[in-house]
Parts: C-alpha cells; structure tokens; sequence
C-alpha cells in the first residue's frame, strides 16, 4: 500500500532563490471528509488524481494514491469539485537528500507559507534548511482540504 510521510513548517524568511523548479498548481476536492479525501489537481498541463486516506495519530502517514490523468478530465472534473478552490506556487528546494516542497498560497489563503518534506520511515533525520520555522505536522488547520473550507484569512490572527 502507497504510504506518504510527510513532516510540516511554516515558512519563514527568503526560499525562493534556493528552488531549482517551481510550477502553479490549482487543486479542488470532490470529496472531503473523515480525514479521507478525493483530489483534483492541474500542476501546469498536466492532471492528476488523488485518492488519501486518514493520517495515523501523529498525523505523519496516510495512504495515498496518486494518477496522471489527462488535462482536459482534470478540467472538467473541477467543476464537481466542492466549494473552494486551493491556489498556489509550489517551489522545490533540494536539502542534504530531500527535496522541500515550499507552497504559497493565494487567495484566501494569501500570506501562509508552508514546506513539506517527504521521508521514508517516520523516524528519517533530515537537513533543515533556514528557512523552515515552526513544526506544524498533524496541525488539521494546515491541511489543503481544511483551508479550502476554513481559509487561512479566518485564523492566521489566532497563531
């Protein structure tokens, strides 16, 4: 079964001259609920598809599974999607042996700046780079499903 692990920071400082790729990508939820999702995401020209699962109790790992389909099936399947629509950048940044997927958002969610890194194992040390701030790993708030419903704007004066 396809695992993802993953670990998550807010961003603080500059990142942006570090990324050796960046892209736009436009992502919507045909379903959402119960910590299992099903998503619709255009990266560019292309479309995929994404099937998780609820993430265990430390909010590390979750199953997930993921299809390149075509754009135009991705377009049309955003018009089902629900309500809400996550905008963003994402910047890749190389660390050590791991690639940091720095997201900015825009919309209603302008102004939050995460990273993401992806492990093996939960236990997995990595390099952290300076502009990682503050863990927020199983922190619901900061889950794309959650902010496409409860927008960043909503909340960010309660961190």
């Amino acid at each position: 079964m396809p695992l993802e692990i993953e670990r998550k920071f807010l961003v603080q400082g500059e990142y942006k001259h570090l990324a050796y790729h960046h892209s736009r990508i436009k992502q919507g939820y045909i379903s959402s609920s119960n910590g299992r999702t099903v998503r619709v995401r255009i990266r560019g020209e292309k479309g995929y598809l994404t099937i998780k699962g609820p993430s265990n109790h430390a909010g590390l790992a979750r199953y997930e599974f993921e299809k390149e389909i075509e754009l135009a099936d991705a377009e049309d399947l955003m018009r089902i999607c629900e309500p809400g629509i996550i905008d963003k950048t994402r910047y890749l940044i190389r660390s050590g042996n791991h690639v940091f997927e720095v997201d900015e958002f825009y919309g209603e969610n302008e102004g939050l700046v995460l990273a993401e890194v992806e492990l093996s194992d939960e236990n997995e040390a990595f390099d952290r780079p300076e502009f990682l701030g503050r863990e927020v790993t199983g922190d619901r708030r900061f889950y794309n499903s959650h902010m496409r419903k409860n927008p960043y704007m909503l909340w960010k004066n309660d961190l």
